[in-house]
C-alpha cells in the first residue's frame, strides 16, 4: 500500500483564480471609499486587494499548467480550503481599517456573510461605512449561490468537466433527486442567470417602493442570498410595508430550489408544480403564519398588522435570512417554539437557504414509513419515492450520516459555548443560528440583540459552525482529517 501526496498544483491553481477574483470584486466597494472620502477604508481595501492580486500571480508564474487527476477528496479539500481563505482574506477590510478592531470579530463577520448566516457582532451597524455595509452586504449574494460556483460561471475554462463535477457536488448543499443537466459549466451558468434575473427584480421593486438605492442594492444582495445583514439597526423595521412584503416574498422565491425555475423554464409545468418538496415547503410556510398570527394578534392593531410582521418573520426564518420587522422574542412560546423548529428545518435543498432542508425531512419522514411497514410486512419490498421516482439506499443512508453528525456537532458546539454562562436559551439558539445560517436566534441574540458579547473561544466555534452549515459538513470535516491528505493506491 503506498501513500502519495494529494494533486497540490490543481487545487492551489484554482485557489490564486479565487484569489484574482476576489480582488476583482472588491472594486466597487474601492469606488465607494473614493466617493464618500474614506481614506482608512481606501487604504484597508486597497491593501487587502495587493495581498490577494499578489498571491494570485505568484501561484500562476509557480503552476503553469497543472496535470494529474482531480478526484472527489480533492474538491471537498479545495472547497473547505477555499471558503476558510477567503474570509479570511475577506475580512481583512473590516480589520484594518479599525472599523471592527479584533480580527477574530472581523473574521466572524465576514464568515457571517458568505455563509449567507447574517449574525453580526456589531454594536452600531449604522455607524459602518458605506463601502464596508456594501462589502459586507455582497458577500451574502456571493455566497448564496457558492463561490466556486460563480468562478466556475465566469472563467469557464478554469477546469476540466470532472474538476467542476466535483467542486459542485462538495459546495452544493442537500440531497439532488434530479440534475438540471450533465453539461455542469453551462449548469453553473443557467443558475447564475435565474440568479441574476431575480436579484434585479428583487432591487427594481424595491426602488419602486421607496427605498433609497444604496439600502435597495444592500438588501437585494442579502434577500438573495438569503443572508440577512440589514444596514440599520432595526433591520427591516424603518422601511415602508410594500418593501417589507416584496422582500418576504422573495426570501420564499429564494428558499425555492432553483431546479424549479429551471422546470419552469423548461416548461415542465408538472415537475415545477408538482414537486413534493415545493409543497411541503409552501404548506409548512402557510400552516406556520396561520398558527402564529392568531397567537400573536393580540399584541397588534390588527389581525392583518400581525400577518404581515408574521409573515415576514416566518419567510425570514424559515428560509434562514434573518431579516426582521419585529422583535419575535418578545412573542408568546407557542410563536417563539415553532420559530425555533423552523430555524432547524431550512428551506429547500438546491437554493440559497440554509438547515437541515425540506427534502432531508421529506425523505426521513418516507423512510420511517417504509421501516415501519417492514414491522408488518416483513418480506415485503418497497422503496423511498421522491416525485414518484425511487432514491437510492445510498443517498438515504447520506442522509442519516448527517442527521448523526448534525446533532452530534450540535451537543459539542452548545457545550463549549456554554462556558460563557449566558442562559440556556441564548446558548442553544445562537448555536442553532450560526449552524442553520439563520443570523438571529432567541434571548441575547435575538432580532434586537447581537453576537458581540460572546468570547473569543465561542465566537470561533460558531464561525466554524456557520462554516460546516453552509457547506453541510462534511468538506470542512474531510478538511480537518489529516488522512485525507494522503491518497491512499
Amino acid at each position: 500500500m503506498a501513500f502519495h501526496i494529494m494533486n497540490s498544483k490543481i487545487i492551489l491553481r484554482i485557489l490564486g483564480n479565487l484569489f484574482l477574483i476576489e480582488a476583482l470584486l472588491l472594486i466597487p466597494s474601492l469606488g465607494l471609499a473614493v466617493y464618500d472620502n474614506k481614506p482608512l477604508v481606501l487604504r484597508a481595501i486597497l491593501i487587502t486587494m495587493l495581498i490577494l492580486a499578489v498571491l494570485a500571480v505568484v501561484i500562476r508564474i509557480s503552476i503553469k499548467k497543472p496535470e494529474g487527476t482531480f478526484y472527489a477528496r480533492e474538491g471537498f479539500l479545495l472547497v473547505a480550503l477555499a471558503w476558510v481563505l477567503l474570509s479570511a482574506f475577506g475580512a481583512l477590510p473590516f480589520y484594518l481599517s479599525g472599523e471592527i478592531p479584533h480580527y477574530v470579530d472581523a473574521f466572524f463577520e465576514t464568515v457571517s456573510g458568505f455563509t449567507t448566516t447574517g449574525s453580526s457582532i456589531l454594536t452600531n451597524v449604522e455607524a459602518m461605512s458605506r463601502p464596508l455595509l456594501y462589502w459586507r452586504s455582497f458577500t451574502h449574494w456571493l455566497g448564496g449561490m457558492g463561490i466556486l460556483v460563480f468562478m466556475m460561471a465566469v472563467m469557464p475554462n478554469v477546469g476540466g468537466s470532472g474538476d467542476f463535477f466535483h467542486l459542485l457536488r462538495a459546495e452544493s448543499p442537500g440531497p439532488s433527486i434530479e440534475k438540471l443537466t450533465p453539461k455542469t459549466q453551462r449548469h453553473s451558468m443557467i443558475l447564475y442567470s435565474i440568479y441574476i434575473v431575480m436579484t434585479l427584480l428583487c432591487l427594481a421593486l424595491l426602488i419602486i417602493g421607496g427605498m433609497p438605492l444604496f439600502d435597495s442594492i444592500c438588501t437585494a444582495f442579502g434577500t438573495a442570498g438569503t443572508g440577512g445583514f440589514g444596514i440599520k439597526a432595526d433591520s427591516m423595521a424603518s422601511y415602508p410595508p410594500f418593501c417589507q412584503g416584496v422582500v418576504a416574498v422573495f426570501m420564499i422565491l429564494f428558499g425555492v430550489n432553483f431546479n424549479i425555475y429551471f422546470f419552469l423554464l423548461m416548461r415542465r409545468w408538472k415537475d415545477a408544480f408538482f414537486d413534493e418538496e415545493l409543497r411541503l415547503y409552501l404548506g409548512l410556510i402557510a400552516s406556520s403564519v396561520i398558527i402564529i398570527t392568531i397567537n400573536v394578534s393580540h399584541l397588534f392593531k390588527n389581525v392583518f398588522e400581525a400577518f404581515h410582521h408574521v409573515f415576514f418573520s416566518v419567510s425570514s426564518v424559515m428560509t434562514t435570512t434573518g431579516f426582521a420587522t419585529a422583535d419575535f422574542n418578545q412573542w408568546p412560546e407557542l410563536s417563539r417554539a415553532i420559530l425555533l423548529i423552523l430555524m432547524v428545518f431550512g428551506a429547500s435543498a438546491g437554493s440559497t437557504a440554509g438547515g437541515i432542508k425540506v427534502i432531508r425531512l421529506l425523505m426521513m419522514a418516507k423512510s420511517t414509513g417504509r421501516e415501519m411497514q417492514r414491522m408488518l410486512h416483513p418480506r415485503s419490498v418497497r422503496s423511498v419515492r421522491i416525485n414518484n421516482r425511487p432514491v437510492g439506499e445510498q443517498v438515504l443512508r447520506g442522509v442519516n450520516v448527517y442527521i448523526n453528525c448534525y446533532l452530534a456537532i450540535l451537543v459539542v458546539s452548545f457545550l463549549i459555548v456554554s462556558i460563557d454562562g449566558f442562559s440556556l436559551e441564548t446558548n442553544l439558539s445562537a448555536v442553532i443560528a450560526c449552524f442553520n445560517n439563520i443570523g438571529p436566534g432567541l434571548g441575547m441574540v435575538g432580532p434586537a440583540g447581537n453576537f458581540a458579547a460572546f468570547s473569543p473561544l465561542s465566537k470561533i466555534v460558531l464561525t466554524f459552525d456557520m462554516l460546516l452549515g453552509r457547506l453541510e459538513i462534511f468538506p470542512l470535516i474531510i478538511f480537518f482529517n489529516l488522512r485525507s491528505w494522503n491518497r491512499v493506491t
